[in-house]
């Protein structure tokens, strides 16, 4: 056999991948989320099919949950208890903040959940496991997207106009993904190895609710009290929409919003290190 048919021979053999466990702290290999990404569009589209499948208003949901809760908000807060809406009507100040509440908590519960729920995925095939948490996140755009719309119509009723900082929500948005993305791969991670994660998480959503001024100003708490109060990261995401549609508030919240944001990112690094490490105990404990 001559050099270059042994050549040819070493060039058409088949290369061989072994996959191992990490160990200890490994790196996160963000790359791979690149290189699987039509998994994460595929299963981000079969999550939006899953969701409305065999139901009778289909997609009316995404914005029946924000529509409503505000007209309940509305009649015991704003007319009852009138809480102050610094000067917008409050059907709109509660809508506001909704609105990215409704992505975030809709985002954390799925995303808590996404390992346990495709354990089927996990046991038989190798993919990043980060996809599945990142794809149930990222389906919940499409809700966000059409209860925005219900916004537009209801400023429209109310005689108002989106302010001249209407494009900066999407930071906001971002800001309210990553916060979702971080809380939910640490919950997704233990949800895997202790199931009350699954009992916990629906007084966790409601709690975290109350602590982020939805029905209620941020405006109410003394100057010195907001910085602290801005250590939950949705804060700043909520007052953050209501600057930027409503002007509820002379200047942004850069205070808060920084505080929010450092938050956000501490939670999401922590989050994808402690998520690799235990990445390596899913196939067998879920």
């Amino acid at each position: 056999m001559t050099v270059e048919s042994n050549a040819l021979v070493k060039a058409e053999a088949p290369r061989t991948v072994v996959i191992k466990p990490v160990n200890g702290w490994a790196a996160l290999n963000l790359k791979d989320l690149w290189v699987y990404r039509e998994l994460i569009y595929f299963l981000t589209w079969r999550n939006l099919k899953v969701r409305y499948k065999q139901t009778a208003l289909g997609a009316a949901w995404a914005i029946l949950q924000p529509f409503l809760t505000m007209v309940v908000f509305s009649i015991f807060f704003g007319n009852l208890a009138k809480v102050p809406s610094d000067g917008v009507p409050y059907p709109i100040f509660s809508y506001t903040a909704l609105l990215p509440w409704t992505l975030f908590s809709k985002a954390l519960t799925d995303a808590a959940h996404s390992l346990v729920q495709s354990s089927h995925m996990i046991t038989k095939v190798y993919f990043p496991r980060l996809i599945l948490p990142l794809a149930s996140i990222l389906s919940g755009l499409v809700d966000f997207a059409l209860a925005f719309i219900v916004l537009f119509g209801m400023m429209i009723f109310y005689g108002m106009m989106p302010t001249a900082n209407v494009w900066t929500i999407i930071p906001f948005v971002l800001l309210a993904l990553i916060t979702a993305l971080g809380v939910g791969i640490w919950l997704s991670a233990m949800n895997v190895l202790y199931r009350d994660i699954g009992y916990v998480l629906p007084f966790l959503t409601q709690f975290w609710m109350t602590l982020t001024p939805i029905a209620y100003p941020a405006s109410l708490l003394p100057e010195k009290w907001r910085l602290i109060y801005a250590l939950n990261p949705m804060t700043g995401v909520v007052e953050g929409f209501r600057w930027a549609l409503l002007g509820s508030a002379a200047s942004a919240p850069t205070g808060m919003l920084a505080v929010s944001t450092g938050i956000s990112f501490l939670i999401l690094i922590t989050g994808l290190y402690y998520f690799r490490r235990m990445e390596r105990r899913f196939a067998d404990m879920v």
